[in-house]
């Protein structure tokens, strides 16, 4: 059963570990079965953490979400922070690009949709002072 959740997407220890108790295994089992998995490198979080974070970026979600996302994973600050910190000088291009799929490239009408782009592009994980800084100087 493992194997074939790890077969439609990465996991990590503890959300593998999660899914396999709710199907009714043992706990003992789960933890020797998850090691024998990440000896023989089928379950490795680092890779995990290289796919999640590509694929969340290119949905449009900014580093405050995906981080939050990734400790709800079972994963630790110190695993997550060095793959969040490789795309870290393109966080604006990635709020810009996010906003412009959702509002296009038009400046805000008035000060209400101006809040309606800044409550999109926070839910969506980018920091509030980013935010700020790209609605007052490309709009």
């Amino acid at each position: 059963m493992a194997l074939k959740l790890l077969a439609i997407r990465e996991h990590s220890r503890r959300e593998l570990a999660r899914k396999l108790q709710a199907r009714g295994f043992a706990v003992t089992g789960i933890e020797t079965v998850l090691d024998r998995l990440a000896a023989e490198g089928s379950l490795d979080e680092e890779r995990m953490l290289a796919v999640y974070v590509a694929e969340r970026l290119g949905k449009g979600f900014g580093p405050l979400r995906i981080r939050a996302e990734l400790r709800e994973k079972g994963l630790s600050d110190s695993a997550i922070e060095p793959h969040l910190e490789v795309v870290a000088d393109d966080w604006p291009l990635h709020l810009a690009q996010a906003h412009d799929r959702r509002f296009g490239d038009n400046p805000p009408l008035d000060q209400a949709d101006y809040g309606r782009r800044g409550r999109f592009l926070e839910q969506r994980g980018f920091p509030i002072e980013m935010i700020r800084r790209f609605l007052r100087r490309s709009h």
